[in-house]
């Protein structure tokens, strides 16, 4: 990597990754929900294969990432049909249980598929006297957030990006990463993966994904109030004020955000409040009436008690038990 881009990269990240005492500083709804996210590395390697091959995979539910270098093979998740992957393709998979990777000529399922290590996270899978014509780095991570759930319902389900070069050069960045142990080993790798999340989801088209986050921010209208909703979740916010904001009738708004971006205004409004509030309750920094208001309640017993609806445990107990684990 050339250092131009190496300093880009380093200088985007502190950008994304700044911290104000709120915890989250951005505008940006895309760089706030990675943020929110906390992604941790776990696993990343070489994998090449060589003849037929099959991996298969069962109750994994992490993100899974891969990036082709050589060749073309098939990815197959849950019960959905193959994606093709060829050289130069990426694909990430933000909350994946079943998958099944193997050769354009697949062996029959179940047989067994020799698997060598060749090296510090390198491995050969496939017929041992076969040529290698398919590389790739994969990988696995996780996401700290106590909102999970809510943050990757808000993702596409499949992230398929072709022709991608910063993309592979971050897969590769990681990989490498992972087999040093220098200074500041797990901050450059939580650092290069918020990254990686980011320079994928902006890399997929609006007309290719389910309803969600991206979807909205495609829709230049629809973008504004959604940045408005991100950049401070404490204010007065109401389906006519958006509407407003975004330069739409309340009804036209209303209909628009709840078919592209999946749920109603002001279901978003309190999803998203939620998430800003338990990330700020674990941090446990902030006095629970400055809590309140900013995630928009004016009180702290209005606060709990939609914190209790939305959660099913009240903030305080929240926070105690997620302390104590």
């Amino acid at each position: 990597m050339d250092k131009e881009r190496r300093t880009f990269y380093i200088s985007k990240s502190k950008l994304l990754l700044r911290k104000s005492e709120m915890t989250i500083s951005t505008t940006d709804p895309l760089a706030s929900v990675v943020a929110l996210l906390k992604p941790k590395p776990s696993i990343a390697k070489l994998v090449s294969g060589g003849g037929r091959w099959r991996v298969e995979r069962t109750n994994m539910a992490n993100p899974f990432y891969c990036a082709m270098s050589k060749g073309t093979c098939l990815l197959t998740i849950r019960d959905s049909a193959p994606i093709v992957l060829e050289a130069g393709d990426f694909v990430l998979v933000p909350e994946v249980f079943d998958f099944t990777m193997t050769s354009i000529d697949p062996p029959p399922s179940g047989a067994p598929s020799l698997r060598l290590e060749t090296g510090p996270g390198a491995f050969q899978l496939g017929e041992r006297d076969a040529p290698t014509d398919v590389r790739c780095l994969v990988g696995h991570c996780s996401f700290g957030s106590p909102d999970r759930e809510l943050l990757v319902s808000l993702l596409p389900t499949v992230i398929h990006v072709r022709a991608q070069r910063r993309l592979i050069t971050l897969v590769q960045m990681i990989q490498e990463e992972t087999q040093t142990k220098l200074a500041a080993h797990d901050m450059v790798l939580r650092h290069l993966l918020e990254l990686l999340l980011v320079e994928a989801l902006r890399s997929v088209a609006s007309t290719t994904i389910e309803p969600g986050m991206l979807r909205g921010l495609a829709d230049p209208q629809l973008a504004l109030a959604l940045r408005q909703i991100h950049a401070d979740p404490g204010a007065h916010l109401s389906v006519q004020g958006l509407a407003s904001a975004a330069g739409m009738s309340r009804s036209t708004f209303f209909d628009r955000f709840h078919r592209e971006v999946g749920s109603a205004p002001m279901e978003y409004v309190a999803g998203w409040r939620m998430a800003v509030a338990k990330d700020m309750l674990l941090d446990g920094k902030i006095a629970m009436s400055d809590l309140a208001q900013r995630v928009g309640y004016g009180s702290v017993s209005a606060f709990s008690m939609a914190f209790s609806r939305h959660v099913g445990t009240p903030p305080g107990a929240f926070a105690a038990s997620r302390q104590a684990a």
